[in-house]
């Protein structure tokens, strides 16, 4: 396991850092330090564009498609920069973490020359169709239907928790496409705008008072027949690709957004007296251990990963990051106290502590329940079997 970067590496770093923070401090000042996946949508798609014109925007990619044909470690080293720059969330996430690598992996020439330079440009945005109402954790329960109707796809059906799709362009799709079928057997990948009359999008306020998520409804949405990636009726293995993506080189900026959750922590336990209770004390060092393991365990993961494939460590990261962060946010609440309860005027005395503790009740739910992982770890990563359902007694 690589725990260090080369000379050349570390150039690399500092190149990354330097011009993150020109740009964050002059052109992006308005849009540095931004936590909200919601605010100013219209200038982060403008830095969105920025990255693009810079060749920052999606570095793992072949320069033929607008990347810089980084390095697995290079890629990393921009993940953290970007997040100790204090660089905003990436509006278009889905689309350079998860939509643009599954494209690389199964797309056609077409798809990939169609698809990819408009998202390392920044110019179409993305979002992801897996939930839905009945089919939350469970994927293979989805019941989105599609069918061929001339050159096109039709979709009919409702998605859940579609992040960011207010502001995004386009949606992959899990729909089933071959009638009668059940479980992940007979559903399709597909790629659908979203700017469409059989389109609608619908907020869902959250606790902290954004509407970060969507339902996102399809009634005889159309796509052309040639925006599947994959065989029809073989998605389920596309899905799961895309997944695997899910825990890639991103992990380590997600450690250095914690890292600064943290940091936040102890700055409040100092301000306000915390720090000297031995309690607070011990559950801070617990977390700092925490977190250390975390980046230990993605160095791992990635350095296996150079291979081309992610091992089964990779299966552990999720459970492990999630129990981990909502920990810190029962943390944070304890620290601040009644402070981080009740507010005169705008803002709480510190702002970050209690929207890190109400995103963080979801983060042991979505991407797959800790009940799921734990499921996906026994079969996958340790080769349990199953227990057959209706046989226990």
């Amino acid at each position: 396991m690589r725990l260090g970067f080369s000379p050349e590496e570390e150039a690399f770093r500092a190149e990354a850092a330097a011009w993150l923070k020109t740009e964050l401090e002059g052109s992006f000042a308005d849009v540095h330090g931004l936590t909200s996946l919601t605010d100013a949508p219209d200038r982060r798609r403008d830095w969105e564009k920025r990255l693009g014109e810079a060749g920052w925007s999606c570095v793992g990619w072949p320069s033929a498609y607008g990347g810089r044909d980084a390095t697995l470690a290079q890629q990393v080293i921009f993940a953290e920069e970007y997040a100790r720059a204090g660089a905003p969330p990436r509006l278009n996430h889905i689309g350079v973490e998860l939509a643009g690598p599954t494209i690389l992996a199964f797309g056609t020439e077409e798809q990939k020359a169609r698809f990819l330079p408009a998202i390392a440009r920044g110019e179409e945005i993305w979002c992801q169709g897996y939930s839905e109402p009945n089919a939350g954790s469970d994927l293979a329960n989805v019941r989105t239907r599609a069918w061929r109707e001339g050159g096109d796809w039709l979709i009919e059906g409702q998605k859940v928790w579609t992040s960011l799709a207010q502001f995004s362009d386009w949606i992959f799709v899990i729909a089933r496409t071959e009638e009668g079928s059940k479980g992940p057997k007979g559903l399709s990948f597909l790629l659908v705008p979203v700017d469409q009359p059989g389109v609608t999008v619908r907020p869902i306020h959250q606790i902290t008072g954004e509407a970060e998520f969507n339902e996102t409804f399809f009634d005889a949405a159309r796509t052309p027949a040639a925006n599947i990636l994959g065989e029809p009726g073989h998605g389920w293995a596309v899905a799961m690709a895309l997944l695997g993506f899910e825990r890639g080189v991103s992990t380590l900026a997600q450690q250095m957004g914690f890292r600064n959750e943290l940091n936040a922590v102890i700055a409040a336990a100092r301000a306000n007296g915390e720090a000297r209770n031995p309690l607070i004390r011990q559950r801070i060092a617990q977390a700092e251990i925490g977190l250390k393991l975390m980046r230990y365990g993605a160095l791992r993961m990635l350095s296996d990963a150079e291979g081309g494939t992610l091992g089964t460590s990779a299966l552990t990261y999720k459970i492990q990051w999630a129990t981990w962060r909502r920990d810190l946010g029962e943390l944070a609440m304890d620290v601040i106290g009644l402070s981080g309860e009740t507010v005169e005027g705008h803002d709480y005395a510190f702002p970050m502590l209690p929207n890190l503790f109400l995103y963080s009740r979801a983060d042991t739910i979505y991407g797959g329940t800790n009940e799921i992982q734990r499921n996906i770890i026994a079969e996958r990563a340790l080769g349990l079997p199953r227990e057959p359902r209706g046989d226990l007694k």
